[in-house]
């Protein structure tokens, strides 16, 4: 049992909150922090609260419901949107443009305004805060179009990790699919996933990032998802992938008891000068005997 669950008093209401999609736990204690959250009427005073089931709380006035099971949606975010609920510029954001019927969701790291590709979106800030974690070494692919002059030598070496200003990234994987003059498409695969990693690095090797798409993110990929298409992740994929939810029972029918047959005796030998009953002509043809194999073979020289 997680310490932040106790049977008698319920669920820490930052984790609730964040399971409830309004936020990531970081993001919930703040509000926490700033006296947006009531519980039962009062301001929660600090993270360590907890919320029972017939508790009723409040984020900046207005109700929150209790968390539903989770869901995982893969959309394909379009480049010119923020991945933010809110931005102070007044930019068009990736949940303002969720369809109608959409569950309040979260997202599972984030693209920049100028990045396009698979955005992984849940109802569960739980859930996303635990995939957004290097420790998962789930892989994060991206396909870069670059301009300037690529040497894979230096693509190469990025295995082994670089420093760009004093920022230490990991390992990156990184290979050249195509040139045309000087632009060229690259792959380039990472785990840690930091602020403009494949942009920083790039321009670490004199290459500028003209397009920016990631095609997956651990087991889930773009696929053939449209551009701006949203897609929900089907339950067994979860329980596969993730280990959420509880595999379904099936039903086991009652078998019926197998019944009695007697010994089968012999066939009675037909009446003498009865005809036989001709083969039909869809049956399968009789296999030659082996008498009947070695006569027809030609005989050996």
């Amino acid at each position: 049992m997680s310490e932040d669950d106790d049977p008698k008093r319920g669920e820490r209401i930052a984790k609730w909150l964040a399971r409830a999609g309004i936020a990531s736990r970081r993001d919930a204690e703040k509000l926490i922090a700033e006296g947006k959250v009531k519980l039962n009427g009062r301001t929660v005073e600090t993270p360590a609260t907890f919320v029972a089931a017939t508790d009723r709380v409040a984020v900046e006035g207005k109700p929150v419901a209790a968390p539903e099971r989770t869901r995982l949606f893969r959309y394909h975010k379009p480049e010119g949107l923020v991945t933010t609920h809110r931005d102070p510029e007044g930019r068009p954001t990736v949940f303002g443009k969720m369809p109608p019927g959409m569950p309040r969701v979260v997202s599972i790291g984030r693209l920049d305004i100028a990045s396009e590709g698979l955005l992984l979106l849940t109802n569960d800030g739980e859930l996303a805060r635990r995939l957004e974690l290097p420790s998962n070494g789930w892989l994060r692919r991206y396909r870069v179009r670059v301009h300037g002059r690529v040497e894979e030598r230096a693509l190469a070496g990025l295995a082994k990790g670089v420093t760009v200003e004093g920022v230490a990234y990991g390992p990156i994987e990184a290979g050249l699919d195509s040139r045309q003059g000087s632009n060229a498409w690259l792959t380039v695969s990472l785990t840690e996933g930091k602020n403009r990693e494949v942009r920083r690095v790039m321009a670490h090797l004199g290459l500028q990032v003209t397009r920016l798409i990631r095609v997956a993110y651990g087991p889930f990929q773009l696929g053939a998802l449209p551009r701006g298409g949203i897609e929900e992740v089907h339950p067994r994929i979860l329980r596969e992938q993730l280990g959420i939810g509880e595999k379904p029972v099936r039903r086991r029918e009652r078998a019926e008891p197998a019944p009695r047959t007697l010994p089968e005796t012999p066939p009675e030998p037909p009446p003498a000068g009865a005809r036989s009953i001709p083969r039909a002509r869809n049956a399968a043809p009789r296999r030659p005997s082996r008498a009947a194999n070695h006569r027809r073979s030609p005989s050996r020289p």
